[in-house]
Order: C-alpha cells, then sequence, then structure tokens
C-alpha cells in the first residue's frame, strides 16, 4: 500500500501513531507518510475521522480526506474507553512517533501524557498539534485554522484597502501548522539519533503562519507602523501583482529585485524608466507606485497573455500565468514534476499533488487506496501487541470489529455522533 517508485525512502522503519484529526495534524502525518514513514491512524471506531464528512464528495469518499490519509492504516479505537486508552498506552511504546491534536491536557486526563508514554519508551517523539499550543494564557483555547488565520495576523493583511480582513478558501493555516510540525518530528528524530531520547514537539496553529507573514511584527516594533492590506501588491518592492491581459487571462509579474526591474523597463519598450528618478530605485519605485504599476497595467492589457509571457521570459523576467485547476492538470511541466495519481479507490484516474520537496535517491512513495475506519484494526494490533484472536474479541466494542485475520468491519453496527473528546 506503501511501495516506493524507486529508491530507498528516508523514513524507511519509522512507524507513526496518528492521533490527530481533521486537517494540521494528519498533514503531518501525510508529509512523514510521504518519505517513507508508516503510519497508522486511529479513529473513532464508529465514526472516524471527522474529515470523512467533508465536502465535496465523489463515491461517498471525501476528496479532502483521500488527498491527506492515501496509504495509511487506519485502526478503530475508542478512546473514551480506559481499554481503548490502555490499548494506545501499548501501542505509543513500539512506535517512534505519536502525532495528537487534542486539546492541551486531554492526554494528560487519560493518562496518556508524555511523561507516562516516555517512561515506557524513551525514544518516543510526542507531536502536538493545537490551536494556540500547549503553553501560554491561550492554552486552553479550542482553534482550527480559521482562527489561526485571524489571529496571526494573516487575515488582516490579506485582500484589498477597500475590502474586509480576508481568510483563504483553503486549509491555509492547517497545512502550514502540518508542514511544520513534520519538520519539528524530524529534527526530533535526527536529535534522537544522538542523544538516545525522544522529545515533545509543540505546534501551535497559528505559530507557522505569523512567521511567514514577513515583517510586519518587526516594523511595528521598529517604527510603529501597522502593516494594512495592499491588495496585490507586497508593500515593500515594485512592480510586482496581477495583470489582466488583452484576451482577458491573467498574468503576474514579480520585479522585485533590481535587476529584474530594469528587464522589465526594456520588455516595455521603456528603458528611459531605468533613468528616471521616479523609477530608477526600488524606494523611488515604490514613491510612485500606483503611476508604474498603471504603465505596466496598460503595456499587458495591450496583447494576449501567451505573447505578453513570451515577451517577459525572453527578457528573463520573473512571471506566470494565474492558473486554475485546469490549467494546471493540463500544464506538462507539472504533469511531470509535482501530480501525482491517486490509484486505488472509487474515484477513478484521479491526480493529487505529490510530495512538497524531492530527493535525489527517493522518487517519492507510491499514492494507492485510502483506508476504511478501522480496516487495519486486526493486522496492526496483532503486528505490533501480538493479540490473539481471542484478546481481540475481548476488546468488542473497544475498537473495530475486524479480526487478526482480516475479517472486515461490522457494517451493520450503527452511527454514533463523534464525541466532543474527537472533536477537539
Amino acid at each position: 500500500m506503501s511501495g516506493t517508485t524507486q529508491g530507498t525512502p528516508p523514513l524507511a522503519g519509522v512507524t507513526v501513531l496518528e492521533l490527530g484529526t481533521m486537517y494540521a495534524a494528519p498533514t503531518a502525518g501525510r508529509m512523514l507518510r510521504d518519505f517513507g514513514a508508516r503510519v497508522i491512524k486511529v479513529e473513532d471506531p464508529r465514526t472516524g475521522d471527522y474529515a470523512r464528512q467533508w465536502t465535496p464528495q465523489h463515491e461517498g469518499l471525501s476528496l479532502g480526506f483521500a488527498r491527506l490519509n492515501s496509504g495509511k492504516e487506519s485502526i478503530g479505537i475508542d478512546l473514551r474507553r480506559p481499554e481503548g486508552r490502555d490499548l494506545v498506552r501499548r501501542l505509543a511504546a513500539r512506535v517512534d512517533v505519536v502525532v495528537e491534536s487534542f486539546r492541551p491536557g486531554r492526554l494528560e486526563e487519560w493518562g496518556l501524557g508524555y511523561d507516562v508514554l516516555s517512561a515506557e519508551n524513551p525514544g518516543l517523539v510526542l507531536t502536538r498539534v493545537s490551536g494556540f499550543g500547549q503553553t501560554g494564557p491561550y492554552r486552553e483555547r479550542p482553534g482550527f485554522g480559521t482562527v489561526a488565520e485571524t489571529a496571526s495576523g494573516y487575515a488582516f493583511v490579506n485582500g484589498w484597502p477597500e475590502t474586509p480582513p480576508t481568510s483563504p478558501p483553503f486549509g491555509f493555516a492547517d497545512s502550514i501548522a502540518g508542514l511544520s510540525a513534520a519538520f519539528g518530528t524530524t529534527t526530533a528524530l535526527f536529535h534522537r539519533t544522538r542523544s538516545g531520547r525522544g522529545d515533545v514537539v509543540d505546534v501551535a496553529l497559528y505559530e507557522p503562519l505569523m512567521f511567514i507573514l514577513g515583517d510586519m511584527i518587526l516594523n511595528y516594533t521598529a517604527t510603529g507602523f501597522v502593516q494594512e492590506r495592499v491588495g496585490n501588491g507586497s508593500g515593500s518592492a515594485s512592480p510586482r501583482g496581477i495583470y489582466q491581459a488583452g484576451d482577458g487571462q491573467w498574468l503576474a509579474i514579480a520585479a522585485s529585485n533590481q535587476t529584474i526591474a530594469m528587464r522589465l523597463f526594456e520588455a516595455m519598450g521603456r528603458p528611459e524608466f531605468q533613468t528616471d528618478p521616479k523609477f530608477a530605485t526600488n524606494v523611488a519605485r515604490m514613491t510612485h507606485n500606483e503611476e508604474l504599476q498603471a504603465h505596466v497595467t496598460a503595456w499587458v492589457a495591450q496583447r494576449p497573455r501567451d505573447v505578453v509571457l513570451a515577451d517577459l521570459e525572453a527578457h528573463e523576467v520573473v512571471a506566470a500565468p494565474v492558473n486554475d485547476a485546469k490549467d494546471i492538470v493540463e500544464d506538462p511541466h507539472f504533469r511531470e514534476r509535482t501530480l501525482v495519481e491517486l490509484a486505488g479507490t472509487a474515484l477513478g484516474k484521479v491526480l493529487v499533488p505529490g510530495p512538497v520537496l524531492h530527493m535525489g535517491g527517493y522518487d517519492g512513495p507510491v499514492y494507492d487506496g485510502v483506508p476504511a475506519v478501522g480496516e487495519h484494526t486486526g493486522a496492526v494490533l496483532s503486528d505490533l501487541l501480538q493479540l490473539s484472536p481471542d484478546e481481540f474479541g475481548a476488546l468488542d466494542g473497544v475498537v473495530s470489529a475486524t479480526t487478526p485475520d482480516g475479517t472486515p468491519p461490522d457494517a451493520a453496527r450503527p452511527a454514533r455522533t463523534l464525541s466532543s473528546a474527537w472533536a477537539e
């Protein structure tokens, strides 16, 4: 299910127990799985991860869930039951990483805090993803990506001066936090090779997003300036933005350093701008940004997008089309390098973005199959805990109705509402 196309996965031999739900923590699990880790996803045995209910859906499968959980193994364990929590404790003693996304303090209430888990497994890395982190006055507050996008300052600076603060129409904060959690996990694993001991990785949803906002905080503390929304401009370099070509198509130009700005003026047929006091330096261009942007806008609008982009490429100006999903799927560069097939599902032949980085000795994983809730319960508990069929049978109601011999889940069991514990 998680084979590779070529090369040794850099995280081969690493086993991850994923207690996270929804978006950010499963993104971290997906990143680790992309580079060879075995990821065992613990789900509510009746309803599974709430992300299974996300839209859009096709053939009864959530596309968002499929993208984040392909190639993982699913085991159904009821953490509301002491027996279920004991199973997780025993599993944590046999894995390298536990990723969780409960509210701070929940694991401790369940007797699954790091002090307990590391006593049995000193090399364990516990990666914790929460709204506001494990420390600080807001640690107990619940948090989703939308809250992180506002609390971090991102929504305030995103948009146009005349529009309200704007959050993105996708899981931006969750994705950035998931990437950061994966980075923190691999950093802790590397440190373990030297120290022999694991560690706790504490990721707050808002912090990675606050970091990528650039100089907003530094600027305020140094000068008292509060950054506002500037639309497609960067607020720090000119000319930069998104422009409409003569055929109605859109493209981006980023003349964000001096050399590229000079080349852009050549492409525009306006070499005199190179020595014009209003445009000769970036500071001058920012001072006269509206006037310069009007020149660039008018020049782009004179011709079709493909012609403008070809001219910019010939002058080595940084530019690209504004792509929609159809553009991306049909683009030969993305088809060769970035997009991979998600196979073994009811979705048919579909594509998803592959790993977020490339390594010379490893081509990446095969994306094959999205697990059903508890599909691997019996196999995993037999493998890691050596449970016999009789021992497994004694856990009726605690785990999914699968057995070590692969008997499928009991579809007749009624579903129930997701508990508050799993929702948080």
